[in-house]
C-alpha cells in the first residue's frame, strides 16, 4: 500500500471531511482512504447507517441493574386517585 500527502485542500473541505469522519466514527484518514478508494474502483461506497435510537446500549445492563432501576421507578406506575377525580 502506498502513502500520499495531500497540499492545497481548503479549509471548507477539510471542516466537512472531518465533521463527516466524526459523525461517521472513523478517522479523517480513514474516511479520505474509503473515498480515495471508491473514486479509484477498488471498494463499491459503504452508504453508513445512522442511529437515532438506543440500540448501541441494549443488552448492557446486568441483572442486578435492571432490578435496581426497576425498584427505583415503580413508583411512576402508581396512580394518585385524588388527582383523576
Amino acid at each position: 500500500m502506498a502513502n500520499i500527502s495531500v497540499r492545497g485542500v481548503e479549509e471548507k473541505a477539510l471542516r466537512k471531511l472531518k465533521e463527516t469522519a466524526r459523525r461517521r466514527g472513523i478517522s479523517l484518514n480513514g474516511l479520505v482512504t474509503e473515498m480515495l478508494n471508491e473514486g479509484g474502483g477498488q471498494k463499491r461506497p459503504v452508504t453508513p447507517v445512522e442511529h437515532d435510537d438506543l440500540d448501541r446500549l441494549a443488552g448492557t445492563w446486568s441483572a442486578q441493574d435492571t432490578r435496581e432501576f426497576q425498584d427505583a421507578t415503580a413508583t411512576f406506575a402508581q396512580v394518585d386517585k385524588e388527582l383523576w377525580r
